[in-house]
């Protein structure tokens, strides 16, 4: 057995059940291993964002993380925006990155570079020395540190630079598995500390997120707000949140540092659950990079690394809330709009017909405005562009729904940011994946339009408005799709967005609408 096979038969003992993959010469022995260990699926992408945002999205919907098989520094570069928006996720994941073997790097051939600090961007663990004798022991290692929970915005995501000659030198076998890590629990004083600002009641707020945003973390904190009277908020841009007619029905905090801060304004008491302090997404002058308003404290339950459930279930028991009520979204009928489109009409296409147990994955403004009108239409997990770098929402549908193949996925992709990951609609034809896939084409990325409105600019000049502007020449997104074996039509109004929303659910396989409008994000 060479070491590449150890390293996958290793990975396979340890639970990795996908690897996407986009290799080169380099990693040729560890495709070998693939085609010898089938428990292990291959999944092709065409290009390396798609690798690592679909490895992101089937994270977010097992908590396992799926291996992605990269081809040197440049094919890692390639991938590094969905890496960013996975790190922010924390969502576990392990990068495999063939490099040359040591005795060729010091010939400088072309496509030779310095990996390992390509990979501290975004890695909570990195092994870049790893020999025939070693390898297979450092898939098991890189394994425990993508579910190792790390600190601050770190992530948890392993990255193993793979030489070629620790792939093609004998191994004594596999690794034996190491032991799955646990989260730490908070201390008992931090729970004596925060229970008394919760219940001498007043305006107060718990602000939840990563751990804090599972279903059962929800259902303590929904006790809690019942039994106090705080109110409940996640983040902007949470990794994943299960909603819908009877799961906790939960606020999520707005986009705009002004919105923010109206939304804060009369809190006494911010409890950070699982996150950090909000901060403005971008630094505008005159606006404050922190989002807490004037009189607001800021305590903390519990860290991104630690027990956020544990954390609010002893918080509910300390406050008697173990049997108080938990406040659900409930089902409300919403009918089908009618006329021309634009942003609120597709999103009201979008909830008057989302099927149950969806899985939406947003990569657009529009997108994202989507949620809260869809919380009362049916059961969703909803993945929202956790870093900011678009072109995640296309992998990260095709990610989750290889995850969840029973589970329709709903992508909502600005036609800016789909064009960055476009690569991602051959997979989902490959694979067969029940992807509805809807299209904001608004020809623009109008969410600049909206940034440069905030610098009081009123006159926007020739040279700005066609850095803004994706319609010259225009794309035909059902053309590009179906090049890549997607189905798709074009809807322009909303009766016709009903219909093909309808068709899609009802028929097996991936389906792109164009919608076209004035549509703002």
């Amino acid at each position: 057995m060479n070491g590449a096979t150890a390293l996958i038969e290793t990975l396979a003992d340890c639970g990795v059940e996908l690897c996407f993959a986009n290799p080169g010469t380099s990693e040729m022995h560890l495709v070998q291993a693939l085609d010898s260990v089938p428990r292990i699926k291959s999944v092709l992408a065409l290009f390396e964002g798609v690798c690592t945002g679909a490895a992101d999205g089937y994270a977010r919907m097992t908590g396992k993380p799926a291996a992605t098989l990269l081809h040197l520094g440049p094919g890692l570069a390639n991938g590094i925006a969905n890496l960013h928006n996975a790190r922010r996720a924390n969502s576990p994941m392990i990068n495999i990155v063939g490099n040359h073997p040591n005795f060729h790097l010091g010939f400088d051939a072309p496509l030779t570079s310095d990996i390992e600090t390509l990979a501290r961007n975004f890695s909570c663990w990195i092994k870049s020395s790893s020999t025939n004798a070693t390898l297979a022991q450092d898939g098991a290692d890189a394994y425990t540190a993508s579910l190792r929970q790390s600190p601050g915005s770190t992530g948890q995501i392993a990255t193993l630079i793979m030489g070629a000659d620790a792939a093609w030198g004998n191994s004594s076998g596999p690794a034996a598995p190491n032991p799955i890590p646990t989260r730490c629990k908070i201390d008992e004083q931090v729970i004596q500390r925060i229970a008394p600002l919760l219940q001498k009641g007043g305006n107060n707020m718990l602000l939840l997120e990563h751990h804090a945003t599972e279903p059962a973390a929800l259902a303590y904190a929904s006790k809690i707000a019942s039994k106090t009277g705080c109110r409940l908020m996640t983040g902007t841009f949470p990794g994943r949140v299960d909603g819908g007619p009877g799961c906790v029905a939960v606020e999520r905090l707005p986009y705009f540092p002004e919105q923010v801060l109206k939304t804060l304004e009369g809190i006494e008491n911010l409890i950070i659950v699982g996150g950090q302090v909000p901060a403005s997404f971008f630094a505008y002058q005159g606006v404050p990079g922190q989002l807490i308003p004037q009189g607001c404290k800021v305590s903390r339950l519990s860290y991104i690394e630690e027990d956020a459930i544990d954390a609010l279930a002893r918080l509910a028991e300390r406050l008697g809330a173990e049997n108080a009520a938990i406040t659900q979204f409930e089902k409300v009928e919403i009918g089908k709009p009618h006329g021309e489109l634009d942003t609120r009409s597709i999103i009201q296409s979008v909830a008057a017909t989302m099927p149950d147990n969806v899985i939406v994955a947003t990569d657009s403004g529009g997108g994202n405005a989507a949620h809260p009108y869809c919380q009362n239409s049916a059961t969703n997990s909803w993945l929202s562009l956790t870093g900011g770098a678009i072109g995640q929402g296309g992998p990260c549908a095709t990610g989750a729904a290889l995850a969840c193949p029973d589970r329709p996925v709903l992508a909502m992709l600005g036609d800016g940011g789909a064009a960055y990951t476009n690569q991602s609609f051959w997979t989902q034809a490959r694979e067969g994946l029940n992807i509805t896939t809807v299209i904001f084409a608004n020809r623009s990325y109008n969410i600049l339009n909206v940034e440069y409105a905030r610098l009081g600019v009123t006159d926007v000049g020739e040279i700005a408005a066609s850095l803004f502007d994706i319609g010259n020449p225009e794309i035909n997104w059902v053309d590009m799709a179906k090049s890549f074996g997607v189905p798709g039509a074009t809807a322009d109004t909303a009766e016709e967005l009903c219909s093909l929303l309808e068709k899609s659910y009802e028929t097996p396989g991936p389906f792109l609408i164009q919608a076209n409008g004035e549509l703002q994000r």
